[in-house]
């Protein structure tokens, strides 16, 4: 018998994604081992992270995109 694993990516954090300290947007999700989820924009995962982290099954940080040059819109 053969077994499988699959591993689900988390959903990728978009604009509509909100910090839950502050309200701007997230990039980064924590999943807490109590199964909650909490969502932070980069100062505010900075700021918890030493604390936090300890307590999550995930930390999804996508501050890189804080780096991306956004594509200009031609008109």
């Amino acid at each position: 018998m053969t077994t499988t694993a699959t591993t689900i990516e988390p959903p990728v954090l978009t604009g509509a994604d909100r910090c839950d300290r502050c309200g701007a947007q997230a990039y980064v999700r924590a999943v807490l081992h109590s199964g909650g989820e909490l969502l932070f924009c980069g100062h505010h995962a900075r700021a918890v992270e030493e604390t936090l982290r300890p307590q999550t099954t995930l930390w999804q940080d996508e501050t890189n995109k804080l780096h991306e040059k956004q594509p200009v819109d031609a008109d």
